[in-house]
């Protein structure tokens, strides 16, 4: 992480060197000196950023280098400040007295002169105590060295499960089972992939050990491969596994070159039908060098790969009998189970007390399905006494515990060597999800731009900084740190973003110790100077009363109820050198005439606020990037902000929660003739139809990602096709008509965007448009309102990479059709408002990987779709507004229909309180039968 500071350091000296070389008068030699040492020790911490925990020493000179870029950014950014007002000071009275502000510079430069010294002095001790101490990338912990399987591996536990302790894993060993001593004969190879902790050895073990799998196989070999590894010592340990179980010698390996190991492998196996296992696999390059010693023999070889990375499960899938299998955290039941089986092994006949139990279930909760997480923390209680007290001390000290307790610190140590093998260029940018709150989702666009206005963000040529921040992100899911998640709200487009809660524990450990952002929740009485982002839970008006804060580069608001307007205005005195100002969901209605001060801020969101004006200051805030404004009552934007000429993310509309949803509960914002001056802006959504003179505009807006258009008449269709037309980089579009009966007409597309990625169209539709059947990249479409007369289904369920479809309001027929083979990649599908609908009908093989259904309401409708039965990947239903008939005869034990959906993980039965805010039920639940007799 400190790498990425110092490289956002080193950015920022080169733009003052070549863009501002007059204000470095006398000190330009020294700056230049201190972007050279800045780059050789850049260097080095490349290295230092690869692996596991650094030593003591290289630990504290890191920091130290951490220190000094942080001190450094101070002073650049405090000198451009400082020459950013005054340029700003344009009034008469400046004009008169310039001779004076001719004088006022004197002393400025004269600190920037004095300090640049210092700072200097102090980049060279920093690099001369490195090489005096002999300091090397290389000197970490020796536990992440070994290359073999030790005692104090904190994975090796998982290779010696008991019994009791293998709950929910039973079908998917099954599986494997299945697949190791049955089909093809070709060799084929299975790779078992997920999060650490989640149980991918201990899995595997239970197969590799499954007497049956035993005597099916001629030979049998188990390597722990692990993060750092040798491939000479792991060929001569396959060898050596081999003779051992032919009882004979295998002669003198040791001394072998790789190429003859693979050789003598290849020659021993290529009679044999052959099982082996290569345990946490962790590069894909290693599946390329030890393949070749495992001959394709035709004689139903098995090899199974465990690994926390999805790519390269992916890259060790070679022929069509090859599999990945990814596995997925225990349901509620089963890590109730285990838990209470590791709790209570001795007592209460392994059942929780019932004054342990909702305690207890706050703590199963807290694994989130993590079966090394809910046996650690399980036996840690089963040695405590089984007393309420000693169950919360632990809920409310977790995070200590994890760091602390000698029971917990293998889910740490286990789930820490994720966080070591990210490359230095990923490791800030997970520490950022630190800054949410547990459980926390997040868009994936509202990340990435925030990685952007940071500076985490490496340039790439022939790529946006968006779309590597994106390349990020999906390298974070691919290593199975962060999840993704759907939005609750049904018109919601983006996808969202969480991590597990423990690595949520761990990662805010390990953002504190790096004085990366610090968590102010109510109550807090610590504070952390150094540290450069501020995220406050809760709020007191007394937050900002200290000083400790004024080198803060990032603001973030979460769970906060009021906030006065003194809050608000200490908020801008106080921090004068704002990145990042994030006020989502804050309870503010006015937003001052200081925030115009804020000359490096880049990112502001005011998003879910009351804030119904922007001050004309904004139109000073010349590097903001992001400006979101998105679901508040702001009904027009200033002319002013045409004059942020780096603004790439226009975001505006508002959304009314408190009213039913409605065609008119979303509007646009009016602007003002002249957005196409906005070269650089990527995203503009969403803004009234002005006329035919918006579409001019856009046309100059030739780095558009997402266009947002609301209040269009169908005359002015052609127009915006046109537009569409030249957009080559969009990826989103929202077009909305002026009322419920007032046509979209968007069929005169002939090419349509090549990168269209999701589509929301909010009005009455003729038909579908005929190029949406096009678009092979296609991941969302929703539907609002369309009232289409035909089925909408047979046209889309062949797109490809369709991943979420809505209907809302927007088909009035009375059967709906998933035929066989449809929708092979679909997971969120919402069937709501279709008030004609009688019947839905999913065939066998069709909709084969979705997880998650809403319908309703749908008063027409009277009992459970047909098949739902089918699908094996279902996880949530959820029904809206249903028909008290439809949903009795869902009701456990008496219900006709109960049978089609008993597999479903959660049901949810919806009840509308008030506007899109809505009580919810479960089946069985006796307050769902009072509701249904109302």
């Amino acid at each position: 992480m400190t790498e990425t500071i110092v490289t956002l350091v080193i950015n920022e000296l080169v733009q003052l060197i070549v863009h501002e070389s007059k204000l470095l008068r006398g000190v330009h030699r020294e700056v230049v000196d201190i972007r050279d040492e800045l780059e050789s020790i850049q260097c080095f911490l490349k290295d230092t950023d690869k692996g596991g925990e650094l030593q003591d020493g290289v630990k504290i000179w890191v920091k130290q280098v951490r220190e000094i870029a942080y001190h450094i950014e101070d002073v650049i950014d405090e000198h451009v400040l400082h020459e950013a007002q005054r340029l700003h000071q344009q009034s008469f009275i400046a004009f008169l007295h310039k001779i004076g502000h001719l004088l006022k510079k004197i002393k400025p430069h004269h600190d920037i002169a004095t300090k640049i010294q210092d700072i200097k002095i102090s980049v060279r001790e920093i690099k001369e105590r490195r090489e005096r101490y002999g300091f090397s990338s290389s000197d970490r912990r020796s536990s992440s060295r070994a290359t073999n399987v030790t005692w104090h591996d904190p994975r090796v536990g998982s290779l010696f499960i008991e019994e009791d302790e293998v709950v929910g894993i039973e079908s998917t060993r099954d599986e494997l089972i299945s697949w190791l001593v049955g089909g093809v004969s070709k060799r084929s190879v299975i790779s078992v992939v997920g999060m650490g902790g989640i149980g991918k050895t201990t899995l595997t073990k239970k197969v590799y050990e499954n007497e049956s799998v035993k005597g099916h196989f001629d030979c049998s070999v188990w390597i722990t491969v692990s993060q750092s590894y040798n491939v000479s010592k792991i060929l001569m340990s396959m060898i050596k596994q081999i003779y051992q179980a032919k009882d004979t010698a295998p002669g003198q390996v040791d001394m072998t070159d790789d190429i003859t190991l693979i050789s003598q492998l290849r020659k021993c196996l290529q009679q044999k039908r052959y099982v082996v296992v290569f345990d946490d696999v962790w590069k894909t390059k290693f599946w390329e060098i030890v393949k070749h010693a495992l001959p394709y023999n035709d004689r139903g070889s098995r090899i199974i790969i465990t690994t926390r990375s999805d790519l390269i499960g992916v890259s060790c899938r070679e022929s069509l009998s090859d599999q990945v299998h990814k596995l997925q955290p225990l349901s509620q039941d089963k890590a109730w189970e285990l838990f209470c089986r590791k709790a209570f092994q001795t007592e209460f006949q392994r059942c929780c007390p019932r004054e342990l139990v909702r305690m207890s279930m706050d703590i199963v909760k807290k694994c989130e399905g993590l079966p090394l997480a809910i046996v650690a923390i399980g036996g840690l209680l089963s040695t405590k006494e089984k007393v309420p007290l000693e169950w919360q001390k632990l809920l409310d000290s977790l995070n200590s515990e994890l760091e602390c307790n000698p029971h917990l610190t293998s889910i740490t140590n286990i789930l820490c060597l994720s966080y070591h093998d990210l490359p230095y260029y990923l490791k800030s940018c997970y520490l950022y999800f630190g800054i949410f709150p547990e459980d926390y989702s997040i868009s994936g666009l509202r990340l990435i731009w925030l990685w952007v206005a940071e500076g985490f963000i490496e340039g790439r040529k022939g790529k946006s900084l968006e779309d590597v921040a994106e390349e990020y992100l999906m390298e974070l899911i691919n290593r199975n740190l962060v999840q993704v998640s759907f939005g609750e709200l049904d018109y919601e487009i983006e996808r969202k973003y969480r991590v597990h809660d423990l690595l949520h524990e761990i990662i805010l450990s390990k953002a504190e110790e790096l004085n990366f952002c610090q968590v102010l929740e109510a109550g807090d009485t610590t504070s952390h100077e150094k540290s450069r982002c501020l995220s406050i839970h809760g709020v007191r008006e007394n937050v900002f009363e200290t000083s400790k804060y004024s080198r803060v580069r990032s603001v973030f608001l979460f769970n906060i109820s009021e906030m006065p307007r003194s809050f608000v205005v200490k908020l801008f005195k106080k921090f004068k050198l704002l990145k990042v100002l994030d006020f989502e969901d804050a309870p503010i209605d006015y937003l001052p005439q200081e925030v115009g001060n804020l000359f490096h801020l880049k990112h502001l969101s005011l998003r879910r606020t009351k804030v119904k004006m922007l001050p004309k200051s904004v139109g000073r805030l010349q590097n903001l990037q992001t400006l979101n404004v998105l679901e508040t009552a702001m009904p027009e934007l200033p002319i002013e902000i045409f004059r942020l000429s780096k603004l790439r993310h226009l975001l505006a509309h508002s959304h009314d929660y408190e009213i039913k949803s409605s065609f008119h509960s979303v509007r646009g914002v009016k602007i003002h003739e002249g957005i196409g001056c906005l070269k650089d802006l990527q995203t503009l959504a969403s803004v009234d139809d002005l006329g035919v003179g918006l579409f001019e505009e856009l046309r100059k807006l030739c780095q558009l990602r997402t266009l947002g258009i609301t209040n269009m008449t169908a005359k002015r269709g052609r127009a915006l096709c046109i537009s569409i037309q030249n957009m080559v980089h969009l990826k989103i579009l929202v077009v909305g008509s002026t009322s419920e009966d007032e046509i979209l007409d968007l069929q005169s597309i002939s090419s349509p965007p090549p990168f269209l990625e999701c589509i929301y169209l909010r009005g009455r539709l003729e038909k579908l448009p005929n190029w949406v059947l096009e678009l092979q990249n296609l991941v969302t479409l929703i539907l609002f309102f369309s009232s289409l007369k035909e089925d909408p289904l047979s046209c889309v369920q062949a797109l490809p990479n369709l991943v979420t479809l809505s209907l809302n309001h927007a088909y009035d027929g009375e059967q709906l059709h998933f035929e066989e083979g449809g929708f092979r990649k679909l997971k969120k599908l919402t069937l709501r408002e279709l008030k004609r609908l009688k019947m839905v009908e999913i065939d066998r093989g069709s909709l084969p990987i979705l997880e998650q259904l809403e319908i309703g309401p749908c008063p027409q409708m009277k009992e459970v779709p047909s098949g739902i039965h089918h699908l094996k990947s279902l996880k949530i239903l959820d029904f809206y507004e249903m028909q008290g008939e439809f949903v009795l005869r869902m009701q456990p034990d008496t219900g006709e229909d109960y049978w089609k959906v008993n597999k479903v993980t959660t049901i949810r039965l919806k009840y509308r309180i008030k506007g899109e805010r809505y009580q919810i039920y479960k089946l069985g639940d006796s307050d769902l039968l009072e509701h249904l007799q109302r």
